[in-house]
């Protein structure tokens, strides 16, 4: 898990005077996850984190489901979407359940204001933009191909250094979290872990803002948005310690593991959350048996839904897939390989492909946003 980090100044223990350079306390901030007993981080505020001048209940925001849509393939072509609104304005929730929800977005415009989302930490996977994720914990530069993990309850803004910028915003109501089987009892990843630590990138500068004069901070909870207005900005933070914090990882740091023979979708877990993970395609050598079918054989995912996004067009195992295409594999019917797929892949050493995966452990729903942009023939790819 992310380790314990620091910015900023404070005091030698939690829970005693700590005072402004005029002799009034700077206002402590528990944030605490589980109650009091999982991860937490203690804040140091300018001013009083309870202060509000002000709210609006903006409306229900929560995905509308279709749940009687038959069983079948899908393919959506992310690439016929216009760019719309802001990194949360934008947000089109294409599938989801009551653990994930799958939002595509094309950024078209700058965040004005500031965002928090009470009720789901956040993936956000960047394809092609980069900039700088602004909280109330610090700065995180980011570029192409990074995740930015955001725990439930950061105040954040995005900045993009240019625009269009196609990106995925994952929400998980449970926690989002570095796959249990890649720890040691100390949380310290192993040897064998995909990734280390030291790919793993904390906010690097805290950036403290004393500045009275009303601040919006629009909240998600209970499936809607509330506009809370603040008199002073929300990143008046001069210090914080603690485990709860934004940070990035590349998907080009993840490291491939491959075998002699074919190995399943579980090697490439980046990400685990409740009831679902998600997983990284990165650039690899393939498997070394003399013998070996180099892509994926055909799979019954009988307790599983699996959607991927194609970072890339180089799949050796799908045809009519563009950069930017979604294809969902629901639970209750077989996939794999198109026909001649198989053949065609004999020989080959190596693949450059590039995606990120997300399977969970019960059905995914479509909402009309995936159905005006998907390819209906795509069920038809399997015809002999």
């Amino acid at each position: 898990m992310p380790r314990y980090h620091r910015l900023g100044d404070i005091p030698a223990k939690k829970h005693v005077q700590f005072r402004q350079p005029d002799g009034t306390l700077y206002a402590e901030e528990l944030f605490s996850t589980h109650g009091f007993s999982d991860m937490m981080s203690t804040m140091y505020h300018i001013n009083l984190p309870t202060a509000v001048c002000g709210w609006e209940d903006l409306g229900p925001v929560a995905p509308k489901y279709l749940k009687e849509e038959a069983l079948r393939h899908r393919h959506l072509r992310t690439d016929n979407l216009k760019p719309k609104g802001d990194a949360i304005s934008g947000r089109l929730p294409l599938m989801g359940n009551n653990d994930v929800v799958w939002n595509q977005v094309l950024v078209a415009e700058p965040m004005q204001g500031f965002y928090k989302n009470a009720e789901a930490d956040e993936v956000l996977f960047v394809h092609d933009g980069s900039g700088t994720l602004r909280s109330n914990y610090g700065k995180v530069p980011f570029g192409p191909g990074d995740y930015l993990v955001i725990p439930r309850g950061t105040i954040w803004q995005i900045e993009f250094d240019s625009f269009p910028v196609r990106m995925l915003a994952i929400e998980s109501h449970g926690p989002v979290e570095i796959p249990r089987r890649y720890r040691n009892q100390y949380g310290q990843l192993l040897e064998e872990a995909p990734y280390t630590e030291r790919d793993i990138h904390p906010p690097a500068e805290l950036e403290t803002v004393d500045e009275k004069g009303e601040h919006t901070v629009v909240v998600k909870a209970r499936g809607r948005h509330t506009a809370f207005r603040y008199p002073f900005h929300p990143f008046d933070i001069v210090g914080w310690d603690g485990y709860v914090y934004p940070w990035r990882f590349n998907i080009m740091d993840f490291q491939p593991i491959t075998g002699k023979l074919h190995m399943p979708p579980p090697i490439h877990q980046t990400f685990q959350g409740h009831n679902f993970v998600v997983c990284s395609f990165c650039p690899r050598m393939l498997d070394f048996h003399p013998d070996a079918i180099v892509i994926p054989y055909n799979h019954s995912n009988v307790d599983s839904d699996e959607v991927l996004y194609y970072c890339n067009d180089k799949f050796g195992s799908r045809k009519g897939i563009v950069e930017g295409s979604i294809t969902l594999h629901p639970l209750g019917i077989p996939h794999g390989p198109q026909p001649g797929a198989v053949e065609r892949s004999l020989g080959h050493t190596k693949t450059e492909e590039l995606a990120v995966m997300l399977d969970t452990f019960y059905p995914l729903y479509l909402t009309e946003h995936a159905l005006a942009i998907e390819d209906p023939s795509y069920w038809e790819s399997w015809k002999v």
